[in-house]
């Protein structure tokens, strides 16, 4: 039985804090391997800043491919949107019944949790791993957790978008192939 951590996320555009996060947790947590569930539409977020969600997942398939440890989930595009984690878990479920996943959150996510859509049957039945320097108090009402203390790079797709639309350098943020994709497609202009 493969142990897989999953990563869900709008990855708009996916950056090498993503990449450093998933190696980190990927070793300390003892996975097998992590996928990147690229999100259409996260009913947390507003949809205004998204890229689309092809470009986006071409760009997360660009950023793994030379890492076989790291694979690319386009399972939520084929579900309702928006894309709630319980209706992702059942489907993986069904589609991989000998794989044993595992739920990556933030601390930063901990504060909501309880708001996810059927977030007791999520802690009841997956192991909640949670990321972050220093745990958030309400990471400890999160049942079925694991805590890792991580070191992490502060940078986000937000910086990224806006250094783009400054014209500014994102050389080092995001990986060469991505930087060049998002060149060739205009995209965040």
């Amino acid at each position: 039985m493969a142990a897989i951590g999953l990563l869900f996320g709008s990855f708009n555009p996916v950056h090498h804090g993503h990449l450093l996060l998933a190696t980190y947790i990927r070793e300390a947590a003892q996975l097998d391997e992590i996928w990147f569930v690229v999100s259409p539409q996260n009913p947390f977020k507003k949809n205004s800043d998204l890229a689309d969600e092809n470009h986006r997942l071409e760009m997360v398939k660009l950023a793994v491919q030379h890492t076989s440890y790291f694979k690319v989930a386009d399972i939520e595009f084929s579900l309702p949107k928006p894309s709630y984690t319980c209706t992702t878990l059942k489907e993986l479920n069904r589609q991989y019944p000998a794989h044993k996943f595992h739920v990556i959150i933030g601390g930063d996510n901990t504060a909501k949790f309880q708001e996810w859509k059927e977030s007791g049957w999520i802690q009841k039945n997956y192991t909640i791993i949670i990321y972050n320097r220093g745990i958030p108090d309400s990471a400890a009402a999160i049942q079925n957790s694991k805590f890792y203390s991580l070191p992490l790079l502060d940078i986000s797709a937000t910086e990224i978008r806006q250094r783009i639309k400054n014209k500014k350098s994102i050389r080092y943020f995001i990986p060469e192939n991505v930087e060049q994709y998002i060149a060739f497609h205009k995209l965040y202009r």
